[in-house]
Formats: structure tokens, C-alpha cells, sequence
């Protein structure tokens, strides 16, 4: 059998199929899975899962039904564990193997780890359902949470933990959270609203030490003081998850941990086989370098353009970069590469959650934040759309 193989059951995998078959793709298609469960959405993992269990009911993408419709076939439960390019083959951890014409890499990414966190029983990371489900079991009410990292999903645990009542406190090596993104003034604000609704910041400190047998009890952190904890959440980034790839000619990112490079299109080097999501390292004409595909949105795109690609179909515009989370009831978009700003101006009230940050280079827009502005967000794309597309004209 051969047509086309995604090998991952996230967002971009999901994407691929669905345009393959809305664009008139009639050949097989696979879609192999290392989870037990249907392809599924991940971003309400930080949010509404850990405390309301019936939200995980509603976190597939589609129901079983549909696959069935579609033809799509799904190998559950299956991880993929090796790549022969040369035979056109994906090798399955049950043994067996399947053929592809064109081969879509969707594993998405893992947590990284911290080496003084392994072992404990009651540290933990979050990416899948059971991860999800394992630490809103341990978040009860006057329970101490200790997360490290401040990026979006620490961020989010520690909103939906504090609105569980749970005692949460942060530890963040940078002097603000999503510093390295938005800079100090923008991540001040991030600090700010945690401090208001009672979660506790240690900034610019990482931890020295461990304490604790088989259970983390406490931390000591580089400055000497020490921090007790019932429950360790590790969100310190992820890194694609492509060791299946093994030796294959594709394996060079499993050392490097960049990703498989792609062009804007999801194509590789090797014919055939494409990469999107947080697996893959696409060209981003703008930045004019490979860039991790790390946000939902870059990878549904991303999936979608790969299957149209497959067909030899023309794309459609580029699109933005952006990304979203809720933090205690507050909505927070993010569109763009603020990287690339020279300045910032904020429109609106910080201190009552409502306002717009707009970065631009040399007076161009390259970026925008919108906190409790969900309804400019159409507006802010044709914003970065129209100036991305002056900036190629």
C-alpha cells in the first residue's frame, strides 16, 4: 500500500488530512499515532482539563465516524521507531511497517527535562492527556505547586492552579516572564498579574538543589533560600521529538535538536517527505532563517500547506504567526516576531487587562499583543498581513 503516511496525531497531522481530503485526494492515507486515543488538541491540556474532567470528552479533533468517512486509517497506540528513506518505509513499534508515495513528520516535540528533577514521583511535565489528567489529580485545594519556567504553559498551570486554590509559586531564571519574547517592560506586566492574583514570582533564580526520597519535598534555589512543594511541574520548553528517525538521512536533528528543515511549504531536502508542527524547522521568508514551528496556529498552517504542496496545488497567503492563552480570565493573543522590533507602544490600560502592544521596525508593524482585545484580533492581522506583504513586494 503507499499514498500518504503522517506519522503524528497533533494539530498539523490532523490538518494534513482533512485538506488532502477536501482537495479531492482519493489514494490511502494513514495517520500512525504513538497515543492511544484519536488525534486530539493539545492547548486545553493547561487549561480546561486540569480541573474539569469533562473537557476531555471534547478534546479530539473529530469523532471516530469521520475517519471512517474519509478513509483515513489510524494506527492507535503505534509509535513510529525508524525511517528508511530508500525503500519508502515507515517502521512501526509493533513490528510492522507501512509504505508511503509522500510521508508527513507530525510527532510534535517533548518536554525538556531538568536532570536534579528526575526520579521524583511527584514531578512532572505536561504534553499529553495522561499528563494532564495525572496533575489536576495532584492539584487540590492547599496544595503547594511549585512550577519552573515561566513560558506560557507554566503560566497557565499556575492560573488555573490558583483559581483551584492552589498555593503556586514560580521560579523563572529570566528577570521577567517571556522576556526573551517580549521584552522586560511587556513581561513586567506578565509578573504583575500573577502577583496580584496571589501567585508567588522568584525571578532570576534557578534551583540548586533537591530534597526529598522518592517525593520532592523542597528546593533550594541558588541564592540559598528554600522552597517547600507537594507537586513539581517542569516548563522549561520542549524540543522536537524525532528520535524515531534514528539513522535515516533525516536523523541529523535529533542531535542538534533544530528540527527537520523544511521550506515555507513543509518540503524536505528528500523528496517525498515533508515536516510541520513542532517537529519541523520551516523557512520563514521574513526572519530569512529556519524557525521551530512551536504555537498551534504555525502548525495547523503548516499541515495544511504540506498536504497542498503533496498535490502541487498553489498556496494561499503565508499567513500570521500567533498564538493565544487565557490567564485568569483574561484573554492574551500574541501575533507576530517582536524579535524584530526596534520599538513598542501600548495602547490601552494595563492595569485593568485591557490593552494592545504594537511592536514595529523602523515604523513597520512586525508584531502584536492583544490583552482583553479579542475583538481587534482581525484587525491586527490585516495589520501584520499588509505590512508582511509590503516588506516582499
Amino acid at each position: 500500500m503507499s499514498g500518504v503516511v503522517i506519522v503524528g496525531g497533533g494539530l498539523a497531522g490532523q490538518r494534513c488530512a482533512e485538506t488532502l481530503r477536501r482537495s479531492g485526494y482519493r489514494d490511502p492515507i494513514v495517520m500512525v499515532c504513538g497515543e492511544p486515543h484519536l488525534p486530539y488538541d493539545r492547548p486545553p491540556l493547561s487549561k480546561d482539563l486540569l480541573f474539569d474532567g469533562a473537557a476531555e470528552e471534547s478534546l479530539s479533533f473529530r469523532s471516530p465516524v469521520w475517519y471512517e468517512e474519509k478513509a483515513v486509517e489510524l494506527r492507535l497506540g503505534v509509535p513510529a521507531v525508524g525511517l528508511d528513506t530508500f525503500e519508502r518505509r515507515v517502521h512501526l513499534g509493533d513490528g510492522s511497517c507501512v509504505a508511503y508515495e509522500h510521508l508527513l513528520i507530525a510527532t510534535g516535540a517533548r518536554p525538556r527535562r531538568i536532570p536534579t528533577f528526575e526520579g521524583y514521583e511527584n514531578v512532572t511535565t505536561l504534553r499529553t492527556r495522561e499528563d494532564a489528567c495525572g496533575l489536576g489529580a495532584a492539584l487540590v485545594p492547599g496544595t503547594r505547586l511549585l512550577v519552573i519556567g515561566a513560558g506560557f504553559i507554566g503560566q497557565e498551570v499556575a492560573s488555573a492552579a490558583r483559581k483551584a486554590g492552589v498555593q503556586t509559586t514560580i521560579i523563572e531564571a529570566a528577570s521577567a516572564p517571556l522576556e526573551s519574547v517580549l521584552g522586560s517592560e511587556l513581561g513586567g506586566w506578565f509578573a504583575d498579574l500573577h502577583r496580584a492574583n496571589g501567585a508567588k514570582l522568584l525571578l532570576e533564580h534557578r534551583v540548586a538543589a533537591v530534597h526529598g526520597d522518592r517525593r520532592a519535598d523542597a528546593v533550594t534555589l541558588d541564592d540559598g533560600r528554600m522552597v517547600h512543594c507537594d507537586h513539581v511541574l517542569v516548563g522549561v520548553g520542549v524540543e522536537p521529538d524525532l528520535r524515531w528517525l534514528g539513522s535515516s538521512a533525516l536523523g541529523r536533528p535529533i542531535a542538534d535538536r533544530s528540527g527537520v528543515r523544511t521550506d515555507a511549504d513543509g518540503r524536505t531536502d528528500i523528496a517525498g517527505i515533508y515536516a510541520a508542527g513542532d517537529a519541523a524547522a520551516a523557512f520563514d521568508p521574513l526572519l530569512e532563517r529556519h524557525v521551530l514551528g512551536n504555537h498551534w496556529e504555525s502548525a495547523g498552517r503548516q499541515g495544511s500547506r504540506a498536504a497542498r504542496a503533496m498535490l502541487g496545488l498553489e498556496q494561499g497567503p503565508r499567513g500570521v504567526s500567533s498564538f493565544w492563552s487565557d490567564l485568569y480570565g483574561t484573554r492574551v493573543q500574541y501575533l507576530g516576531h517582536a524579535s524584530l522590533a526596534d520599538e513598542v507602544n501600548v495602547d490601552g490600560d494595563p492595569q485593568a487587562c485591557e490593552f494592545t502592544a504594537t511592536f514595529t521596525m523602523r515604523e513597520r508593524p512586525v508584531a502584536v499583543l492583544l490583552v482583553g482585545r479579542s475583538q481587534m484580533l482581525p484587525r491586527a492581522r490585516e495589520l501584520l498581513s499588509a505590512a508582511t506583504e509590503m516588506a516582499f513586494a
